[in-house]
């Protein structure tokens, strides 16, 4: 036996010592801790930017640095890079390059779409449909427009945060000039009736523009503007798993806005100012990797009703989300344990859920609110989001931690 032989069966019988003693002393808890640790489930909040995203985002900053409205070489490169971002998320949107604009993410793109379209389209009336559960962009967005005279219709939703189609039938009429719906609610994953829109404006003969707030569906279900019939549609880079400050706003040849920046030529004066290209090459990148959608919202689905299954099996939780809802966006109750506290908690064990919309900072629900749900649910949800790279292991380790709070926090008071 050489000497390389010997040191294999010493090495092999030293492993298998180890894993005896392991199981003898720590057991199932070791596997445990050392398969996960932490658990990222707030991903309706923000994504981990992919690699692919990463690495645009540091060639942006390292090589195509210029100007992209600079007319020498380097500002050149910059430029190819920005329309090779822009035809990225226009073929992630199937439409074409030249309906797609950048802006700084979802919330500017909101206000953009819906103050531009107010303000061209005035003259045909003053109406604005939409719903009461809309993300705060679009809510206070309405607001700030209902002061300036139009009138904000806002649709109510049921126990389950759904509209009911007949009241946005009820809703248009011929002096509606904008109708805006979310594609999926951003706290409860309630998937809303988009495609009525078109229905409902062409029924009223109403001048609308239709436009969705696709933030929190894009790249989570198929997202076709023309096939959903709207003509302005938002989109967001960090909810897609790129990076922070850059999102999209479809606007169909079709229709027109107003702009509400002024200055230089960029983006067909629709939203001036130097693009910021590092966030917008990771932005397309990102776009460039939603594949496999069907694929993996069949798991997504599938790790859902695993965790429900378990997590009411373990008692006193209670589903705010709709049964049909995107299962990427899932909205519980934890019964007898308030929100903050049992996020608290589960911050201390290195999972991350939220109570609601990001943008709420911690305020009460208004969403959960207009769903009518009792004072207790209100007072005690969480939010569970997943994205595509969201594991069994984690969902574990969440379930876990939920049932070892409850008790914990409950006997703390």
């Amino acid at each position: 036996m050489n000497f390389r032989a010997f040191c294999s069966i010493i090495h092999r019988n030293i492993c298998t010592f180890w894993n005896f003693a392991r199981d003898v002393f720590y057991g199932p808890a070791y596997e445990r801790s050392v398969r996960v640790t932490t658990a990222y489930l707030d991903n309706s909040a923000t994504t981990k930017p992919c690699r692919q995203a990463v690495d645009a985002v540091v060639s942006a900053l390292e090589n195509e640095w210029g100007n992209p409205s600079s007319l020498h070489f380097s500002g050149l490169e910059a430029s190819a890079l920005l329309e090779k971002s822009r035809s990225a998320v226009a073929s992630s949107l199937m439409c074409g390059s030249d309906e797609i604009y950048f802006t700084s993410g979802g919330t500017e793109s909101n206000n953009l779409a819906l103050y531009g379209a107010a303000a061209k389209m005035r003259r045909y009336g003053n109406r604005i449909v939409s719903t009461a559960v809309e993300h705060p962009s679009v809510y206070e967005t309405l607001s700030a427009l209902g002061k300036e005279g139009f009138e904000i219709v806002r649709l109510p939703v049921d126990g389950y945060g759904r509209v009911n189609e007949n009241d946005l039938f009820d809703a248009v009429n011929s002096e509606t000039i904008l109708v805006t719906m979310m594609y999926v609610n951003n706290e409860v994953g309630t998937i809303l009736p988009v495609k009525a829109l078109r229905r409902a404006v062409t029924r009223a003969k109403a001048p609308a523009l239709i436009h969705c707030d696709a933030v929190q569906a894009y790249g989570k279900l198929e997202v076709r503007p023309k096939s959903l019939g709207v003509d302005l549609m938002t989109v967001s880079s960090h909810k897609i798993h790129g990076p922070k400050g850059a999102g999209a706003l479809y606007v169909s040849r079709d229709a027109a806005l107003m702009p509400r920046v002024f200055g230089g030529e960029q983006e067909k004066k629709l939203r001036p100012g130097t693009q910021a290209m590092p966030a917008i090459a990771g932005f397309g990148a990102a776009a460039g990797e939603l594949k496999d959608i069907k694929t993996n919202l069949e798991r997504v689905t599938n790790l859902r009703d695993y965790m429900l299954a378990e997590l009411e099996r373990a008692g006193d939780i209670a589903v705010n989300s709709p049964p049909d809802a995107l299962p990427y966006v899932t909205n519980i109750s934890v019964l007898g344990v308030k929100s903050e506290p049992m996020l608290n908690y589960l911050s201390s064990k290195g999972i991350c859920v939220s109570s609601g919309s990001a943008c709420s900072k911690g305020k009460k629900s208004r969403v959960l609110t207009e769903m009518g749900l009792s004072r207790e649910r209100a007072e005690t949800p969480l939010r569970i989001s997943f994205s595509r790279f969201t594991s069994k292991e984690e969902i574990d380790y969440l379930i876990e931690m939920i049932s070892q709070g409850k008790k914990e926090i409950r006997n703390i008071r």
